[in-house]
């Protein structure tokens, strides 16, 4: 028996012995680790109102290894998916389509990256992730509401599915405003994971799937040992947490597992990324979010991978694409991070950056006016605060515990 009862009201006489009873309810449908982290900065809005009771489910997903733990982690009431399915609640929210029109509760669907950056191309029904109609209307059922980052995104829904149009917010993005938020605190970031002042970071970051640069890593990881010359540069290895998932933690930590012990930091899938990110002196990633998010902070950004036919050529991403510059595989890579910072327009970057959300900053003012009006409440008489990033373990403790986990 779970934390929460079996019945189709949660709030009847089977939870008689819970110490608040009476509160609304919004479930978290959490189907991946990637999903989840994206959650919880929207969960953080309903923190302190004690008229609010949230609880966890995790759906069946293909890349749903690690969500086990991090609920766990997190020490929040979590419902068995069957449980979930009979029961009826105040609010859902999701970051992913998947059975969610199973689950009694007004939804509110948000995309899990930045943005809407992949274009399928195979499949039953190819588009764009995030923007096709098995997205918007899961099962054939409509949302309560459909949170977009940007204006932009209208368009596409007005020609795409239209009847999703009437239900669609622009509230901005999380991630977005919390490296914002966080970029004065770069030298404390870089202080805390053990970055020497004269070291230079170069965050490797890898989206998921065949074209994604985590394909190249058999190729690239040797040349940061062989070519970045220890005490002047620290590379640190961060991997989208399906690639964990697809092909279990054990094997991902067993192929990074000599790079690691020479030196690499391989940043753990349940880790906040993002303190990383805004610490990197340089940026070598391909189309996924992290990458993208990089255009926030200053640091020169090198494309490893950039496949033209999974990008959303209306995206963010297919402006970075003929912006940045191509890793190349026969120059030497310190000459090529010396390039890219020597080519680096900050100007540039920044538009693409801004392509990201048209909300900036007010995420948090958005998302929370829409939740308290579909929960058809009032909301708390404060100003919702976009928090700075706390800071991260060192990069040699995550390793370390990395690698006792492995022994």
């Amino acid at each position: 028996m779970s934390a929460l009862s079996r019945s189709t009201d949660p709030l009847v006489a089977e939870r008689q012995w819970l110490t608040l009873a009476r509160r609304r309810t919004v479930l978290a449908v959490v189907h991946t680790l990637a999903y989840g982290k994206r959650l919880i900065d929207v969960l953080s809005l309903l923190e302190a109102d004690f008229r609010i009771q949230v609880v966890f489910t995790a759906p069946p997903h293909v890349f749903n290894d690690e969500v086990p733990a991090f609920l766990r982690n997190l020490g929040g009431a979590v419902l068995p998916w069957d449980e979930a399915v009979g029961m009826t609640f105040d609010l859902a929210l999701t970051a992913g389509p998947r059975g969610v029109e199973e689950i009694s509760a007004p939804l509110i669907t948000l995309p899990h990256g930045a943005g809407y950056l992949k274009q399928l191309t195979i499949g039953s029904q190819p588009g764009v992730a995030g923007l096709r109609r098995q997205d918007l209307v899961p099962g054939g059922r409509l949302p309560a509401a459909v949170a977009v980052p940007h204006h932009a995104e209208l368009s596409v829904l007005k020609e795409h599915c239209p009847e999703v149009l009437p239900l669609a917010h622009v509230v901005g993005d999380p991630v977005h405003d919390r490296i914002r938020a966080s970029l004065p605190l770069r030298s404390a970031y870089r202080r805390a994971l053990g970055v020497a002042e004269e070291e230079r970071l170069v965050a490797v970051t890898s989206t998921w799937g065949a074209h994604s640069s985590f394909g190249r890593f058999e190729a690239l990881l040797p040349r940061l040992l062989a070519e970045l010359p220890a005490g002047r540069f620290r590379p640190v290895v961060l991997v989208h947490p399906n690639v964990w998932s697809g092909h279990g933690s054990w094997q991902v930590r067993s192929w990074l597992a000599r790079c690691a012990r020479l030196g690499v930091s391989v940043v753990p899938p349940e880790a906040d990324w993002r303190t990383v990110l805004i610490s990197a002196d340089h940026i070598i990633g391909d189309h996924g979010s992290v990458t993208l998010y990089g255009t926030l902070t200053d640091a020169p950004i090198l494309l490893a991978s950039s496949p033209e036919q999974e990008i959303n050529p209306a995206s963010p991403a297919a402006a970075l694409a003929v912006t940045a510059p191509a890793l190349s595989p026969t120059y030497p890579l310190v000459d090529q991070l010396d390039y890219a910072t020597a080519e680096y327009r900050r100007e540039e970057y920044a538009a693409i950056a801004e392509r990201i959300t048209s909300e900036p900053g007010r995420f948090n003012r958005n998302m929370r006016r829409l939740m308290y009006r579909i929960l058809r409440l009032g909301q708390p008489a404060y100003e919702p605060e976009t928090v700075a990033l706390p800071e991260p373990p060192a990069l040699d403790a995550w390793s370390r515990v990395r690698r006792e986990v492995s022994a």
